[in-house]
């Protein structure tokens, strides 16, 4: 990880400013500052273990679909209704969507409790237009992130997470979302970037971090309820 790599590059500057230092007001000159300590490389554990030939589980992570029956007038997503797009997406995999068809349905003429919230727009793909990017609200308060891309004529979602969501921040094109975990006093931090060779967003850095106190015996009323699956 880049701060391991950053942390250790200030250790030994540090060291260095030491070595260099020791004995600096001394009228005798430099004095050691002692040996220095063997850098340790890792070590491979268990190096007679096979290597594993396929994944635990299925994180969903670089899985697309291609949406259709919805027209992209001129290939500019902002025309398009988003609702509309989501409710394509439901229509075609109902039983990946269970929980949330029947209030999809519903979003209609501006009905009140429509679980689809407002769409955002950038370009996450670097192609030079905007992406569309979609949160629905689910049971329990969970949610389903979304994002879709139109190239070469497709319509074609890129992203399709669900998670017990606390809020998603958008770093240049890096979707980072935060999560409840299953542990109190911690949460799931998670960042997606757009793989050009995959031709989808993946979870490129995936950590669970401290945030409060562990002896919390359960989350707060305003965090949303863990998931039972990380995806």
């Amino acid at each position: 990880m880049v701060v391991f790599r950053r942390l250790g590059l200030v250790g030994v500057g540090a060291a260095a400013v030491g070595l260099l230092c020791a004995g600096c007001g001394d009228s005798g000159g430099l004095e050691s500052a002692g040996p220095t300590p063997t850098a340790v490389g890792p070590e491979r554990l268990w190096p007679t273990l096979p290597p594993a030939t396929r994944a635990a589980d299925d994180y969903g992570a670089g899985e697309t679909a291609v949406v259709k029956g919805v027209e992209v007038p001129g290939g500019r997503l902002r025309e398009v209704d988003p609702v509309t797009i989501v409710r394509a997406r439901v229509a075609a995999a109902p039983d990946d969507y269970e929980d949330i068809a029947g209030a999809v349905a519903k979003c209609s003429g501006g009905a009140s409790g429509c679980p689809v919230l407002e769409a955002y727009y950038r370009d996450l793909t670097g192609d030079g237009h905007d992406d569309l990017l979609v949160a629905v609200r689910a049971p329990n308060r969970q949610a389903y992130l979304q994002t879709y891309t139109y190239s070469g004529g497709k319509l074609t979602q890129i992203m399709d997470d669900k998670d017990a969501v606390i809020n998603v921040h958008l770093a240049g094109r890096n979707i980072v979302v935060r999560a409840a975990a299953d542990l109190a006093g911690y949460e799931y931090r998670t960042s997606w970037s757009y793989d050009r060779h995959q031709k989808a967003m993946l979870p490129t850095r995936d950590e669970i971090l401290r945030t409060g106190s562990p002896s919390a015996s359960s989350p707060p009323p305003s965090t949303p309820t863990p998931s039972p699956s990380r995806s």
